[in-house]
């Protein structure tokens, strides 16, 4: 290369360079290709080329891109980590894999493909590597929340609750992706068990859905037996069931003004406050009640039931950023469902896709316009034989009422559920019925029938 070839090049890379840093990826590329051209054994143009071909959808090109980055410079591990993340984009796992651990073995202390690596793990459900590879991510760099927050993540649904919790309160930092929201700013210190409660006045307030906010509120007693005054704040509409809660002195729906207090913790930071562990989460069979007028009502209504009642819930909240493993079609379960039962809809909102299932089959009774509140969908399901379920609030408000609760969980399941057992340390009337496989709810739909009747069967002899 002449000194002239030498200095457009230079030139070109910079513009190119800056280009792509300005996120105009089309003249980005067509200086890399410029820059190429003049200099077709430099890996680094190879190398932010692929970058480029990445930003602009262009995948297969971009993986061609990095391959040759590599063959140029075969320690390049940045190139195999950008490598990796398009494979793995692509679904070619095992090759993402490969590039992650090549990248790993050039430079150890890659964050990024370490945590890479503990995605590809997380899918393949090979926990110990999962952990180690966030350990070391965080190890290579402490800020990085989405490997803090992943990790913590983890440890929980492997039952690590000692380290587990307090690398749960990344979730402060990884509000971007989550519906935690921020950690409320308040003039009064934040409590975690730091300090005694005994004689002041403790604000708990509620952080992501209104699931977490039912499976949490149970340590609410445990505060005032400290000999805390307690105030819960909540979503509105949970107000009228939590305020039954054992040793809450207010409850306050979100949003209305809040009395003077002396702490504050958010319900989820709750059990590191605690130093809850899997032989210690306060699992009182019932914790939350129901009104007895409304709890009366619902027995009226269901007077003329004969059949045992078996109560279902089949879809959450379609938000929920794990909702399209979670949920599914009533019309896919309806075939699954014994004839001999008489079945409650236990859910307010019935999605389009499911409303003809729905109304077409005369074995599913529907209370639309009653099941108002939560007040009343409790009421409804102590009025249950059985409550089946997928993972949503209705299995969180069955089970804190004490009901007994079979709840259909996929493949991967949210952390609380932990991993393999049938039973969760949280409820005690809970079973849980997860998927074998990925995706396919057959088998879980296979194991409720046969489990519904042989439950009954046994009832009558």
């Amino acid at each position: 290369m002449t000194e002239e070839d030498a200095a457009s090049f230079e030139s070109i890379y910079g513009l190119a360079v800056s280009a792509g840093q300005a996120r105009d990826f089309d003249r980005a590329l067509k200086l890399f290709e410029q820059a190429i051209a003049l200099n077709p054994f430099n890996s680094a143009s190879f190398y932010k080329r692929g970058n480029t071909l990445k930003s602009l959808g262009r995948l297969p090109e971009a993986v061609a891109s990095y391959d040759r980055a590599i063959e140029l410079q075969r320690d390049f591990a940045h190139a195999y980590t950008n490598r990796g993340e398009v494979q793995q984009t692509l679904g070619l796992l095992s090759d993402a894999l490969a590039s992650y651990e090549r990248a790993i073995s050039f430079d150890p202390g890659d964050a990024i493909a370490h945590y890479n690596r503990a995605l590809i793990m997380q899918d393949r459900s090979q926990w110990d590597e999962v952990i180690r590879s966030y350990d070391a991510s965080v190890r290579a760099d402490p800020g990085f929340a989405d490997a803090q927050y992943n990790r913590a993540v983890a440890l929980l649904f492997t039952g690590d609750f000692e380290r587990g919790w307090r690398a749960y309160e990344w979730r402060w930092k990884h509000v971007d992706r989550l519906n935690f929201g921020k950690l409320r700013d308040f003039t009064q210190p934040l409590w975690l068990g730091d300090a005694s409660v005994a004689g002041k006045r403790l604000l708990l307030h509620a952080e992501g859905g209104l699931g977490d906010t039912l499976q949490f509120c149970r340590y609410a007693p445990l505060l005032a037996a400290k000999g805390a005054t307690v105030y819960l704040e909540v979503q509105k509409a949970l107000v009228g069931l939590i305020v039954r809660l054992e040793g809450v002195s207010q409850v306050i729906a979100a949003g209305e003004p809040l009395p003077e207090f002396d702490y504050h913790c958010p319900l989820m930071s709750l059990p590191l406050a605690f130093g809850t562990t899997l032989d210690t989460v306060p699992a009182k069979k019932s914790y939350l009640h129901c009104d007895d007028e409304k709890l009366q009502h619902w027995r009226e209504v269901l007077r003329d039931s004969n059949t045992p009642r078996v109560g279902i819930a089949w879809s959450g909240n379609p938000g929920n950023v794990i909702d399209n493993r979670r949920s599914i079609r009533l019309a896919d379960w309806l075939p699954h469902l014994p004839n001999e039962f008489q079945y409650f809809c236990l859910q307010r909102d019935i999605r389009d896709r499911d409303r003809e299932a729905l109304n077409s089959n005369p074995r599913i009774r529907t209370f639309d316009e009653k099941l108002v509140d939560f007040e009343n969908t409790a009421a409804l399901c102590a009025c249950m034989d059985i409550v089946l379920s997928v993972d949503t609030s209705l299995a969180h408000l069955s089970a804190a009422i004490g009901q007994e609760t079979w709840i259909l969980l996929p493949f991967l399941p949210d952390w609380r559920w932990l991993r393999h057992r049938p039973d969760s340390p949280w409820y005690p009337t809970a079973t849980l019925y997860r998927q074998t496989s990925v995706g396919d709810w057959s088998d879980v739909f296979a194991r409720v029938g046969a489990d519904l009747r042989r439950k009954f069967q046994m009832s009558r002899l």
